[in-house]
């Protein structure tokens, strides 16, 4: 192992950046050299890499996004695009490559493993919908930034004495809607893994508005339905007058946690150990703080994690 690439794919999340520079400099003190694959599996097709040097990645650890960018690519999920992906890994010399992203970058880094190039995959989503790891890189900064917009809509809320819904990412989990709701003390969370029923939700507003409750706030995950949809729904059986917003992209974006800077960095560290012992196909997680590794595969088999305790005390605590 003596070249290692790092490319970021799907989604961006706030700590890709620590990340990319975690394995650029585990890379350089263990004298490797260290290449930058641009614009994901799409600017691996088209050869778009460059070599890092320690300035390369000097001032980005605080940064949001990505310096290498990313790009969707349906020509990789074909034979043919993995195949010119293969020959541009070949062409500059790499021995391994690090994917950091979510299941569709795992799947990708899984083909290029296939096909016998070694590839470790690091987890990083907002959603935090992967298995093998109990967090994942930008998780943490989208859930502060979430509650941050909770806690100022709850301001508003008080002050016209309104029902607020608020919409927030998570494709088909509900770990955002669920942490934020529950710090943020919202009346009623909604989420993917839970089928709550509308009738039930409708009963317990109406019992919050006898005991004199003026304000609610609704924190409804997009895997669910969105915003409008559910205020919709609500209208129609209880005519309760709401105010939606949908926090959209603002959840990617944003300075990374402290938390999120310390994981990334550990994973990133952690997938040049793989690759320099010669492990290839792997997943790197956290489990009980601690460093873990696993068969990609083996990953995206798994069913993603419901805190179904944190959900039942959510209910619990809104009464």
């Amino acid at each position: 192992m003596k070249k290692i690439g790092i490319l970021t794919s799907g989604g961006d999340a706030p700590g890709m950046n620590a990340a990319i520079r975690a394995v650029v400099r585990k890379s350089i003190y263990h004298g490797l050299e260290a290449y930058g694959v641009y614009q994901g599996f799409s600017g691996l097709i088209t050869g778009n890499i460059e070599k890092l040097e320690l300035g390369s990645v000097g001032d980005i650890i605080q940064r949001g996004g990505t310096i290498l960018r990313s790009a969707r690519c349906e020509e990789f999920k074909t034979e043919e695009g993995q195949l010119k992906g293969l020959e541009q890994l070949k062409k500059f010399g790499l021995d391994g490559l690090v994917v950091i992203g979510g299941n569709g970058s795992y799947m990708g880094a899984q083909k290029l493993t296939n096909l016998g190039f070694p590839c470790i995959g690091v987890p990083a989503t907002i959603d935090n919908d992967i298995p093998g790891t109990r967090y994942t890189i930008g998780f943490d900064t989208s859930l502060n930034t979430v509650l941050d917009a909770i806690d100022k809509i709850r301001d508003t809320a008080t002050s016209h004495e309104r029902t607020f819904i608020i919409e927030v990412m998570g494709r088909d989990a509900g770990d955002i809607a669920l942490w934020a709701g529950l710090a943020g003390g919202a009346e009623t969370i909604l989420i993917p893994e839970a089928k709550d029923d509308m009738a039930d939700i409708a009963d317990r507003l109406r019992n919050g508005q006898k005991r004199g409750k003026k304000h609610s706030i609704i924190v409804v995950a997009e895997g669910v339905m969105s915003g409008p949809q559910f205020a919709e729904e609500l209208h129609k059986l209880t005519n309760i007058e709401t105010r939606v917003s949908v926090l959209g992209h603002i959840q990617r974006g944003g300075v990374p946690t402290g938390r999120d800077r310390v994981l990334a960095s550990r994973f990133g560290a952690k997938a040049v150990e793989l690759l320099m012992e010669g492990k290839a196909g792997r997943a790197v997680g956290i489990k009980q703080d601690m460093i873990v590794d696993e068969d990609i595969l083996t990953v995206l088999d798994q069913p993603h994690y419901f805190h179904e305790d944190m959900y039942s005390l959510s209910k619990e605590l809104s009464i």
